[in-house]
C-alpha cells in the first residue's frame, strides 16, 4: 500500500499511526470481514511537506479461503 501524506498544517508532524483496513471480499463480491493493521508514519513531516511511504499489508491465509481476495480500501492517520 503507497500513501502519500500531505501536512498542510502550519508545524511538523512528530510521530502518529496509520491504520488500514483490508477486506476480505467473497467470490460474488460480499464483504465478508475487515482486518485493521497499524503503522507508523514516516515521521517527520514539515509543514507544508508531502511524503510518500509504501507498507506491505498481510492477511493471515487462513482468512482468505479459496476463491476469496483482499483489498485494502481504509485509510486512517492519528497525527501526533
Amino acid at each position: 500500500m503507497t500513501v502519500t501524506f500531505h501536512n498542510s498544517g502550519g508545524t511538523a508532524v512528530r510521530s502518529g499511526e496509520v491504520t488500514f483496513g483490508t477486506h476480505i471480499i467473497g467470490a460474488l463480491g460480499i464483504d465478508w470481514a475487515t482486518i485493521g493493521s497499524t503503522e507508523d508514519l514516516p515521521a517527520p513531516i514539515e509543514a507544508g511537506a508531502r511524503k510518500k511511504h509504501t507498507w506491505t499489508v498481510c492477511v493471515d491465509a487462513w482468512r482468505v479461503p479459496l476463491g476469496m481476495h483482499i483489498e485494502t480500501r481504509d485509510a486512517a492517520v492519528d497525527w501526533k
